[in-house]
Protein backbone atom coordinates (compact mmCIF):
# COMPACT_ATOMS: atom_id res chain seq x y z
CA UNK A 1 0.00 0.00 0.00
CA UNK A 2 1.41 3.34 -0.64
CA UNK A 3 0.04 6.42 0.62
CA UNK A 4 0.33 9.93 -1.11
CA UNK A 5 0.10 13.35 1.20
CA UNK A 6 -0.64 16.63 -0.75
CA UNK A 7 2.34 19.46 -0.04
CA UNK A 8 2.11 22.35 -1.85
CA UNK A 9 4.58 24.52 0.36
CA UNK A 10 7.57 22.33 0.52
CA UNK A 11 7.45 20.03 -2.63
CA UNK A 12 5.03 18.11 -4.88
CA UNK A 13 3.92 15.01 -3.03
CA UNK A 14 5.30 12.73 0.16
CA UNK A 15 5.03 8.91 -0.06
CA UNK A 16 5.17 6.83 3.03
CA UNK A 17 6.79 3.77 1.72
CA UNK A 18 6.17 1.79 5.58
CA UNK A 19 2.61 0.64 4.61
CA UNK A 20 3.91 -2.69 3.01
CA UNK A 21 1.74 -5.34 4.15
CA UNK A 22 4.01 -8.05 2.49
CA UNK A 23 7.17 -7.91 4.56
CA UNK A 24 7.32 -8.71 8.24
CA UNK A 25 9.39 -6.34 9.65
CA UNK A 26 11.03 -3.22 8.35
CA UNK A 27 14.99 -2.91 9.75
CA UNK A 28 16.22 0.19 10.20
CA UNK A 29 19.84 1.59 10.07
CA UNK A 30 21.59 0.66 13.67
CA UNK A 31 19.32 -2.54 13.82
CA UNK A 32 16.10 -1.26 15.05
CA UNK A 33 13.51 -3.56 14.21
CA UNK A 34 9.53 -2.31 13.56
CA UNK A 35 6.86 -5.08 13.54
CA UNK A 36 4.62 -4.93 10.61
CA UNK A 37 1.24 -3.72 11.52
CA UNK A 38 -0.49 -2.09 9.51
CA UNK A 39 -3.45 1.05 10.53
CA UNK A 40 -6.73 1.77 8.52
CA UNK A 41 -4.60 4.87 7.31
CA UNK A 42 -1.69 2.63 5.78
CA UNK A 43 0.81 3.53 8.25
CA UNK A 44 2.61 0.90 10.39
CA UNK A 45 3.39 0.44 14.09
CA UNK A 46 4.71 -2.05 16.67
CA UNK A 47 2.16 -3.98 19.13
CA UNK A 48 4.27 -2.62 22.36
CA UNK A 49 6.71 -0.37 24.05
CA UNK A 50 10.27 -0.98 25.74
CA UNK A 51 8.29 -2.27 28.89
CA UNK A 52 5.85 -4.99 27.08
CA UNK A 53 2.63 -3.16 27.09
CA UNK A 54 0.81 -1.37 24.75
CA UNK A 55 2.19 2.55 23.77
CA UNK A 56 0.56 4.86 25.90
CA UNK A 57 -1.27 2.46 28.14
CA UNK A 58 -1.92 4.99 30.99
CA UNK A 59 -3.49 1.93 32.88
CA UNK A 60 -0.85 -0.81 32.58
CA UNK A 61 0.39 -1.66 35.74
CA UNK A 62 4.05 -0.94 35.58
CA UNK A 63 6.61 0.94 38.26
CA UNK A 64 6.22 4.07 36.31
CA UNK A 65 2.48 3.69 36.89
CA UNK A 66 2.46 5.74 39.76
CA UNK A 67 4.86 8.53 38.37
CA UNK A 68 3.58 9.29 35.27
CA UNK A 69 -0.05 9.73 37.11
CA UNK A 70 1.06 12.29 39.70
CA UNK A 71 2.76 14.19 37.27
CA UNK A 72 -0.68 14.62 35.80
CA UNK A 73 -2.69 15.11 38.45
CA UNK A 74 0.12 18.18 39.25
CA UNK A 75 -0.56 19.30 35.61
CA UNK A 76 -4.36 19.22 35.47
CA UNK A 77 -4.27 21.13 38.53
CA UNK A 78 -1.75 24.21 37.88
CA UNK A 79 -1.27 24.40 33.99
CA UNK A 80 -4.16 27.57 33.75
CA UNK A 81 -4.88 30.59 31.38
CA UNK A 82 -2.89 32.69 33.63
CA UNK A 83 -0.13 30.08 34.11
CA UNK A 84 0.49 30.15 30.81
CA UNK A 85 0.51 33.25 30.16
CA UNK A 86 3.31 34.26 32.57
CA UNK A 87 5.47 31.55 31.55
CA UNK A 88 5.26 32.77 27.87
CA UNK A 89 6.46 36.00 28.79
CA UNK A 90 9.06 34.89 31.14
CA UNK A 91 10.45 32.62 28.98
CA UNK A 92 9.58 34.10 25.41
CA UNK A 93 12.09 36.47 26.56
CA UNK A 94 14.98 33.89 25.41
CA UNK A 95 17.82 35.55 28.01
CA UNK A 96 19.26 32.51 29.70
CA UNK A 97 21.89 31.24 27.68
CA UNK A 98 23.26 31.24 24.16
CA UNK A 99 24.03 28.04 22.71
CA UNK A 100 23.89 25.93 19.39
CA UNK A 101 21.09 23.14 18.43
CA UNK A 102 23.75 20.39 19.29
CA UNK A 103 24.85 21.64 22.54
CA UNK A 104 21.32 21.39 23.44
CA UNK A 105 20.98 17.75 22.17
CA UNK A 106 24.09 16.88 24.46
CA UNK A 107 22.44 18.97 27.70
CA UNK A 108 19.38 15.91 27.04
CA UNK A 109 21.93 13.56 28.46
CA UNK A 110 20.76 14.69 31.67
CA UNK A 111 16.92 14.12 31.16
CA UNK A 112 14.47 11.54 31.62
CA UNK A 113 10.47 12.64 31.08
CA UNK A 114 8.85 11.39 33.74
CA UNK A 115 5.50 11.65 31.92
CA UNK A 116 6.36 8.82 29.43
CA UNK A 117 4.80 5.31 30.12
CA UNK A 118 7.10 4.03 26.97
CA UNK A 119 10.46 5.41 27.61
CA UNK A 120 13.11 5.82 30.17
CA UNK A 121 16.13 6.25 28.48
CA UNK A 122 17.99 10.15 28.52
CA UNK A 123 15.86 12.33 25.97
CA UNK A 124 19.02 12.26 23.17
CA UNK A 125 18.37 8.50 22.35
CA UNK A 126 15.11 8.69 21.84
CA UNK A 127 15.60 12.03 19.54
CA UNK A 128 18.23 10.15 17.00
CA UNK A 129 15.68 6.74 16.88
CA UNK A 130 12.94 9.53 16.04
CA UNK A 131 15.17 11.35 13.55
CA UNK A 132 17.02 8.48 11.92
CA UNK A 133 13.40 6.77 11.45
CA UNK A 134 12.24 9.20 9.66
CA UNK A 135 15.45 9.39 7.55
CA UNK A 136 14.94 6.00 6.56
CA UNK A 137 11.31 6.98 5.00
CA UNK A 138 11.51 9.91 3.95
CA UNK A 139 15.47 10.31 2.45
CA UNK A 140 14.08 13.85 0.71
CA UNK A 141 12.64 15.34 3.14
CA UNK A 142 15.18 16.68 5.43
CA UNK A 143 13.65 19.06 7.29
CA UNK A 144 11.69 16.39 8.61
CA UNK A 145 14.72 14.34 10.08
CA UNK A 146 15.88 17.57 12.05
CA UNK A 147 12.44 18.00 13.05
CA UNK A 148 12.74 14.66 14.68
CA UNK A 149 16.35 15.79 16.32
CA UNK A 150 15.36 19.18 18.00
CA UNK A 151 11.06 18.80 19.09
CA UNK A 152 11.96 17.99 22.24
CA UNK A 153 14.62 20.18 22.97
CA UNK A 154 12.20 22.42 25.14
CA UNK A 155 13.02 19.67 28.05
CA UNK A 156 16.15 21.41 28.71
CA UNK A 157 13.39 23.63 31.03
CA UNK A 158 14.21 20.82 33.61
CA UNK A 159 17.23 21.81 34.18
CA UNK A 160 18.38 24.15 37.00
CA UNK A 161 20.38 26.48 34.35
CA UNK A 162 16.70 26.78 32.89
CA UNK A 163 14.86 27.56 36.42
CA UNK A 164 14.78 23.74 37.18
CA UNK A 165 10.92 23.12 36.35
CA UNK A 166 8.48 20.45 37.83
CA UNK A 167 7.87 18.21 35.30
CA UNK A 168 4.56 18.79 34.95
CA UNK A 169 5.14 22.50 33.94
CA UNK A 170 7.53 20.96 30.72
CA UNK A 171 6.56 17.53 30.00
CA UNK A 172 3.18 15.68 29.02
CA UNK A 173 0.14 15.16 26.56
CA UNK A 174 -0.60 19.77 26.02
CA UNK A 175 -4.10 20.81 25.50
CA UNK A 176 -5.33 24.30 24.78
CA UNK A 177 -6.31 27.10 27.95
CA UNK A 178 -8.63 29.11 27.31
CA UNK A 179 -11.68 27.03 26.51
CA UNK A 180 -13.69 24.06 27.15
CA UNK A 181 -11.42 20.96 28.26
CA UNK A 182 -12.13 17.86 26.04
CA UNK A 183 -12.74 14.79 27.49
CA UNK A 184 -9.86 13.18 25.25
CA UNK A 185 -7.73 14.77 27.12
CA UNK A 186 -5.53 12.03 28.77
CA UNK A 187 -6.88 11.38 32.73
CA UNK A 188 -9.52 13.92 31.94
CA UNK A 189 -11.56 13.64 35.49
CA UNK A 190 -8.29 15.02 37.44
CA UNK A 191 -8.50 18.46 35.13
CA UNK A 192 -11.72 18.87 37.27
CA UNK A 193 -9.76 20.27 40.00
CA UNK A 194 -8.05 22.80 37.48
CA UNK A 195 -9.78 26.67 38.65
CA UNK A 196 -10.19 27.33 35.16
CA UNK A 197 -12.66 23.93 34.71
CA UNK A 198 -15.36 26.15 36.66
CA UNK A 199 -13.97 29.63 34.76
CA UNK A 200 -17.00 31.50 33.31
CA UNK A 201 -15.42 32.98 30.62
CA UNK A 202 -12.99 30.15 29.97
CA UNK A 203 -16.05 26.24 30.41
CA UNK A 204 -17.39 27.04 26.99
CA UNK A 205 -16.45 25.37 23.99
CA UNK A 206 -15.04 28.30 22.28
CA UNK A 207 -14.45 30.37 25.52
CA UNK A 208 -12.13 33.20 24.35
CA UNK A 209 -11.81 32.19 21.15
CA UNK A 210 -13.55 32.02 17.57
CA UNK A 211 -14.20 29.40 14.95
CA UNK A 212 -11.39 28.68 13.24
CA UNK A 213 -9.16 31.42 14.32
CA UNK A 214 -6.22 29.21 14.15
CA UNK A 215 -4.25 27.60 16.48
CA UNK A 216 -1.49 30.50 16.78
CA UNK A 217 -4.17 31.79 18.62
CA UNK A 218 -4.80 29.35 20.81
CA UNK A 219 -2.95 29.80 24.39
CA UNK A 220 -1.31 25.93 25.17
CA UNK A 221 -0.67 24.06 28.39
CA UNK A 222 3.25 25.36 28.56
CA UNK A 223 5.89 23.10 28.79
CA UNK A 224 8.73 22.14 26.57
CA UNK A 225 6.66 21.79 23.32
CA UNK A 226 5.64 25.92 23.10
CA UNK A 227 9.35 26.61 24.15
CA UNK A 228 11.16 24.86 21.59
CA UNK A 229 8.51 26.42 19.50
CA UNK A 230 9.24 30.45 20.83
CA UNK A 231 13.05 29.65 20.47
CA UNK A 232 12.77 28.12 16.78
CA UNK A 233 10.89 31.37 15.41
CA UNK A 234 12.26 34.04 17.67
CA UNK A 235 15.69 32.82 15.85
CA UNK A 236 14.71 32.88 12.82
CA UNK A 237 14.72 29.63 11.79
CA UNK A 238 14.24 28.70 8.04
CA UNK A 239 12.25 25.38 8.73
CA UNK A 240 9.03 25.24 7.39
CA UNK A 241 5.63 25.80 9.00
CA UNK A 242 4.71 22.71 8.84
CA UNK A 243 8.11 22.02 11.08
CA UNK A 244 7.09 24.32 13.66
CA UNK A 245 4.06 23.16 13.76
CA UNK A 246 5.13 19.62 14.56
CA UNK A 247 7.64 21.02 17.14
CA UNK A 248 4.46 22.86 19.10
CA UNK A 249 1.48 20.15 18.63
CA UNK A 250 3.58 16.99 18.58
CA UNK A 251 2.02 16.38 22.39
CA UNK A 252 -1.41 17.78 21.76
CA UNK A 253 -2.79 14.36 21.39
CA UNK A 254 -6.63 15.49 22.29
CA UNK A 255 -6.16 16.86 18.41
CA UNK A 256 -3.74 14.76 16.89
CA UNK A 257 -4.96 10.94 18.13
CA UNK A 258 -8.75 11.89 19.45
CA UNK A 259 -9.89 14.90 16.45
CA UNK A 260 -10.82 17.53 19.66
CA UNK A 261 -10.87 21.39 18.93
CA UNK A 262 -10.40 21.22 15.00
CA UNK A 263 -13.21 24.24 15.41
CA UNK A 264 -10.38 26.37 15.87
CA UNK A 265 -8.34 25.18 13.59
CA UNK A 266 -7.87 27.02 10.33
CA UNK A 267 -6.87 25.84 6.81
CA UNK A 268 -3.32 25.89 7.29
CA UNK A 269 -3.39 24.17 10.82
CA UNK A 270 -5.04 20.97 8.72
CA UNK A 271 -2.66 21.29 5.97
CA UNK A 272 0.17 21.01 8.30
CA UNK A 273 -1.97 18.42 10.40
CA UNK A 274 -0.69 15.90 7.72
CA UNK A 275 2.86 16.29 8.44
CA UNK A 276 1.89 15.67 12.04
CA UNK A 277 -0.02 12.95 11.36
CA UNK A 278 3.07 11.17 9.49
CA UNK A 279 6.29 12.58 12.13
CA UNK A 280 3.75 10.95 14.89
CA UNK A 281 4.38 7.74 13.90
CA UNK A 282 7.72 8.13 14.16
CA UNK A 283 8.15 9.86 17.41
CA UNK A 284 5.51 7.16 19.02
CA UNK A 285 6.79 4.21 17.56
CA UNK A 286 10.35 4.41 17.51
CA UNK A 287 10.77 4.10 21.23
CA UNK A 288 13.53 1.37 21.29
CA UNK A 289 16.37 -0.35 23.53
CA UNK A 290 18.52 0.14 20.78
CA UNK A 291 21.66 2.35 21.18
CA UNK A 292 22.05 4.88 18.05
CA UNK A 293 25.46 5.47 16.94
CA UNK A 294 25.35 9.16 17.81
CA UNK A 295 29.11 10.56 15.90
CA UNK A 296 28.43 8.32 12.96
CA UNK A 297 25.22 10.40 12.49
CA UNK A 298 26.24 13.47 14.23
CA UNK A 299 27.76 15.23 10.90
CA UNK A 300 24.49 14.43 8.95
CA UNK A 301 22.10 16.29 11.25
CA UNK A 302 24.92 19.01 12.28
CA UNK A 303 24.79 19.88 8.43
CA UNK A 304 21.21 19.85 8.76
CA UNK A 305 21.50 22.69 11.38
CA UNK A 306 23.99 25.03 9.78
CA UNK A 307 21.19 25.00 6.79
CA UNK A 308 18.48 25.79 9.17
CA UNK A 309 19.17 27.62 12.21
CA UNK A 310 22.24 30.16 12.81
CA UNK A 311 25.00 28.87 14.60
CA UNK A 312 24.25 30.46 18.41
CA UNK A 313 20.69 30.20 19.45
CA UNK A 314 19.45 32.54 22.31
CA UNK A 315 17.45 30.43 24.72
Amino acid sequence: MTILVAQTEHGAEVENKKASSDAEELLLEGGFVVPKNVSNDGFVFPDNNAFGNSFRDYSAETERKKIVNELYRQSHINQTFDFVKKMRENYGKLNRVEMSIWECCELLNEVVDDSDPDLDEPQIEHLLQTAEAIRKDYPNEDWLHLTGLINDLGKVLLLPSFGGLPQWAVVGDTFPLGCAFDESIVLYEQLKENPDYHHPSYNTKYGVYSEGCGLDNVVMSWGHDDYMYLVAKENKTTLPSAALFIIRYHSFYPMHKSGAYTHLMNEEDHENLKWLHIFNQYDLYSKSKVRIDVEKVKPYYMSLVEKYFPAKLKW
